[in-house]
């Protein structure tokens, strides 16, 4: 017995150990909160990150018009009573700029940067059974290893461009909105198109219409918009902001989508019709969110509700619109509103009663070819000298089929969900052990307020991490069992809600990705809202995580 013990003792002392306890994948608002938390705990952590900076989504979208469509001080983070009480939000909902300086603002201040790599692709990681760690491959060759890998990857951070034959050889200059370049791109007296009029979008429209000479607008399916109510923040209304800090963010806590709008809860047909329209007429006037998620819960679930409320902002679409034709082609038929997540507008539809904005409806004259000097539709050609794509990401996980994840018996993660992804509580994969995902597919994240659910996340990883540590554990995979549990928890979530018809990101839907077109499904996010989905992964850990295996050392 005492030589079989040696052994194993030797066996152990033998196993190589690996340079991190712990890689975080992305330095967006995932991966900053994440890394705080690692670095706090004394985890031997590091971030990775592709580009050449930190900062995620507001240090790629540069286009302009970007910005919060969450109230800006329920987007920080809330973790510190020093940044709640240092920073000023100058917006009500803040642009891209601004966004940007406050997260390098988050990282100065506690010394995070030492903790990032930039530049650092992933293009591999890779399970090793035998000492249960993992090792990334980086663009270049070099190598790491880990014990626990964490992914901060964004929900929207792969742009799918369009499939036009002809782009290459386009004379002026074409870009991605998520590839907006970094030095001033001049719009005086241009002749711009844009392509694609999702959230995205009706932001960089609704911006960039008075500065263009022309405007074309390449629109295949319209969406449902309603007003941002932007404005700004002043110093007392800043002031009072900090007094109820607690306020705000325990409201955030109760309400399903995280944000400071709580639904009306006395019942659609509780009340008049005459009642409902004096409602959304309130609602449409507040800022942000109000008239989708202090609205009547029936309108998510119920078709006729739904299909009321619709027409409701159908026809302040056509109140807005001069051209009553152009005002029919900005309204979705196709779905009603609020079953997918609204884009918010400033004058977006008054752009279509400029003279020198031109909505082009490429359902009815399909694109066929971008030439030399501009697009060319199957009716006419149009000479421009910029072209916008606004044509969308490979949502949810797009990120991670760019990197080849490798588990168990070199499965791989892109094959594992060929036919969409299943999960453990959005946050681990069996056969995928120690890969821990801060917002992965299936989890509230992407369906709340992104920052909410973030911290959430984070919170819950960390424990996660430390469990682990503290009990000795080297490896931990989540069940089988609890994995297919939870994924058909999240698929009659679907079914709950008329966004299971929404040709959607939220369902999976980009034609422009092979398998997201037509006909197919993903269950991509948690529909349950933040409050059940925070209890449950809370009980979860209550009870030992629960549907999660750990190991001391070997598989």
């Amino acid at each position: 017995m005492t030589e079989q013990l040696t052994l194993e003792t030797t066996q152990a002392a033998a196993q190589p150990t690996p340079q991190y306890d712990v890689v975080v994948i992305g330095a967006g608002v995932a991966g900053i909160y994440q890394i705080k938390r690692l670095a706090d705990l004394g985890f031997r952590a590091v971030v990775l990150e592709a580009a050449d900076d930190l900062g995620g989504t507001w240090y790629m979208n540069r286009y302009p018009g970007a910005r919060f469509d969450s109230e800006s001080y329920t987007y920080g983070y809330s973790f510190s009573k020093e940044v709640l009480d240092e920073w000023h939000w100058k917006e009500r909902f803040s642009g891209q700029p601004e966004n940007l300086r406050y997260l390098d603002f988050v990282a100065g201040k506690y010394g995070l940067r030492r903790h990032m790599r930039f530049n650092c692709r992933v293009e591999q990681l890779r399970f090793d059974e035998a000492d249960a760690t993992w090792t990334l491959t980086l663009a270049g060759g070099e190598q790491l290893t880990t014990r626990f890998v964490v992914s901060a990857l964004g929900l929207l951070s792969i742009p799918t461009p369009p499939k036009i034959p002809g782009i290459e050889r386009f004379g002026g200059q074409a870009f991605h909105t998520f590839h907006w370049p970094k030095e001033p791109v001049p719009l005086a007296g241009k002749r711009v198109g844009v392509i694609g009029t999702g959230a995205t979008g009706i932001q960089v429209i609704a911006e960039i219409a008075d500065k263009v000479g022309e405007l074309k607008v390449f629109q295949r399916r319209p969406n449902w918009s309603a007003p941002l109510h932007n404005g700004p923040i002043s110093e007392d209304e800043m002031a009072e902001i900090r007094a109820r800090y607690d306020e705000i963010f325990a409201t955030c806590a109760r309400t399903p989508g995280a944000f400071e709008h709580e639904p009306d809860r006395r019942g659609f047909y509780n009340v008049s019709r005459e009642e409902r329209v004096r409602l959304w007429d309130e609602l449409y006037d507040r800022p942000g969110f109000a008239i989708w998620l202090r609205n009547f819960a029936e309108i998510f679930m119920d078709e006729e509700a739904n299909a009321e409320f619709s027409e409701y902002i159908a026809n302040r679409i056509r109140q807005r619109v001069h051209d009553p034709e152009v005002a029919e082609k900005l309204i979705p038929k196709d779905h009603g509103f609020g079953v997918q997540r609204v884009p918010m507008e400033t004058n977006y539809f008054e752009v279509y009663n400029r003279d020198n904005v031109e909505l082009v409806d490429i359902s009815e004259t399909p694109i066929q070819e971008i030439t030399p000097d501009g697009i060319r539709t199957t009716t006419r050609d149009f000479d421009l000298d910029i072209i916008v794509f606004a044509t969308g990401f490979d949502a949810i996980t797009g990120a991670y089929d760019r990197i080849d994840i490798r588990g168990v018996a070199g499965v791989t993660l892109r094959d594992r969900w060929r036919d969409g992804p299943k999960t453990y509580l959005g946050m681990l994969v069996h056969g995928f052990p120690n890969l821990v995902m801060v917002a992965g597919p299936q989890s509230a994240s992407a369906s709340t307020n992104y920052p909410r659910g973030i911290e959430s996340g984070v919170d819950w990883v960390t424990g996660l991490l430390e469990y682990a540590r503290a009990h000795g554990y080297a490896r931990l995979e989540a069940t089988l069992a609890a994995e297919a549990d939870w994924t058909e928890h999240v698929k009659q979530m679907y079914s709950r809600v008329l966004m299971r018809k929404a040709k959607s990101w939220f369902t999976g839907y980009n034609s422009n990705v092979e398998g997201h077109g037509e006909g197919t499904t993903r269950y991509f996010v948690y529909n349950g809202g933040a409050p059940k989905y925070v209890n449950t992964i809370t009980d979860i850990a209550s009870r030992g995580y629960e549907g999660i295996e750990f190991a001391a050392e070997r598989a």
